[in-house]
């Protein structure tokens, strides 16, 4: 039953001071001065790179062989497990090449001569007038009048049609001959 105007307990009691919580190290429990005074230095492993496989390769290897199959193909590239080339320069324990430098090139220096005479302003003057210039020819192009099919019909007309004075046979008017068979006395 819980107490009267207070909640209902439902923790359980805690261990006594002598406990230790987590795992206790027999060694090296030693606390802060033995942490300061033995510091383990961690030897760097050298990480060896997987490269990936060199399919390319083992698919001309597999040609010269005389493989044909998909089965003789798969048989090849498990036995003959050919993988690409690391085409970095700098690996881990590979010596530095003479000579080389890291990092971006710097940028070459500005001619402190060409500043004083403001020879930049005058490269940029000229490109402005070059560009009018060119926008002016542009602008003569544009005011042309061009010219469209009405225009073009005008100053060449079409030629002439010749009339023919040929016509289809079958609406001219031929005279048909009498026919013996067929007279004029059973007509009427």
């Amino acid at each position: 039953q819980p107490e009267l105007g207070k909640p209902m307990r439902n923790c359980y009691s805690l261990p006594g001071p002598d406990f230790t919580y987590g795992m206790y190290m027999h060694k090296r429990d030693g606390g802060v001065p033995e942490a300061i005074g033995h510091w383990d230095s961690v030897k760097a492993k050298p990480h060896k790179r997987v490269m990936p496989r060199d399919f390319v390769t083992m698919g001309r290897g597999a040609v010269d062989e005389g493989c044909t199959t998909a089965r003789e193909f798969a048989l090849y590239y498990k036995f003959m497990d050919i993988r690409c080339k690391d085409k970095q320069i700098l690996r881990y324990g590979c010596k530095i090449p003479p000579g080389m430098t890291f990092g971006r090139p710097p940028r070459p220096s500005t001619p402190f001569f060409d500043i004083m005479q403001h020879r930049y302003k005058e490269l940029w003057m000229e490109r402005q007038r070059a560009r009018t210039v060119v926008q002016h020819v542009v602008k003569k192009k544009i005011g042309e009048v061009r010219e469209n099919r009405t225009t073009f019909l005008r100053t060449h007309p079409l030629p002439v049609k010749e009339e023919s004075f040929w016509h289809p046979q079958r609406f001219e008017k031929v005279q048909t001959p009498p026919n013996p068979s067929c007279d004029k006395s059973q007509l009427s």
